[in-house]
């Protein structure tokens, strides 16, 4: 992970939540929990770091052209 020296993920890094199947940029940090939020924007949710990784290139590629597309389908 591109956070601190023990792994935690910075703020704005997108993630992958193994526990939830579901990808999310973090958000914060509170006591041991990582707050994520879909990268389309929504709900928050808390995650355990261990259960956290970073994504690969392609599924950051897939990620970022998943949030245009949701993007574009709103009004606006």
């Amino acid at each position: 992970m591109t956070g601190d020296a023990g792994g935690i993920p910075a703020v704005g890094e997108a993630v992958h939540d193994s526990a939830r199947d579901r990808v999310g940029r973090v958000m914060g940090h509170v006591g041991p929990y990582i707050q994520l939020r879909p990268l389309t924007g929504g709900r928050e949710w808390d995650a355990d770091p261990h259960h956290l990784r970073p994504l690969t290139r392609a599924e950051l590629l897939s990620a970022r052209v998943a949030e245009a597309n949701a993007r574009s389908r709103q009004p606006g």
